[in-house]
């Protein structure tokens, strides 16, 4: 006889519990690590996502505040047609300040109903993977 021989037993395509221990150990090692990194491939995705949106909606925002000022002031020159410089402007900013009031509280609403973000995909993945092996471990 040359060469090493296998001292396990042989069991017939049939594993010992020490072994089948040790396979699922590895297995459910494997799929932590496979969930956390769907996670964090999510959570990337969407941080892109809300860079991308939030630095468009920045850039909108500042041109909408250069045309807000072209309309205070138009609004202000239309009034001082008819009401005295002071009146027109002072009519003016209470209208901008009454606008900034409604859209703080509205803003401020939102806010509080927004959800913080999660991995919805993977935390879905996740309970299923648990309810499987939970079906598994009764059979």
């Amino acid at each position: 006889m040359t060469g090493t021989t296998d001292t396990r037993p042989v069991h017939d395509g049939h594993h010992t519990v020490g072994e089948l221990v040790n396979q699922a150990g590895e297995q459910l090692s494997q799929l932590v690590r496979q969930e956390l990194a769907l996670a964090k491939e999510e959570l990337t995705e969407k941080g892109r996502r809300a860079g991308r949106g939030g630095g468009m909606l920045g850039g909108a925002g500042a041109f909408a505040y250069a045309g807000l000022l072209g309309l205070a002031g138009t609004g202000v020159a239309a009034l001082s047609l008819v009401l005295p410089l002071w009146a027109a402007a002072l009519i003016v900013t209470a209208v901008l300040f009454a606008i900034a009031a409604v859209l703080a509280v509205t803003g401020r609403s939102q806010l509080r109903r927004a959800t913080p973000p999660t991995p919805e995909v993977t935390i879905g993945s996740v309970k299923a993977d648990v309810e499987e092996i939970r079906e598994r471990a009764h059979r």
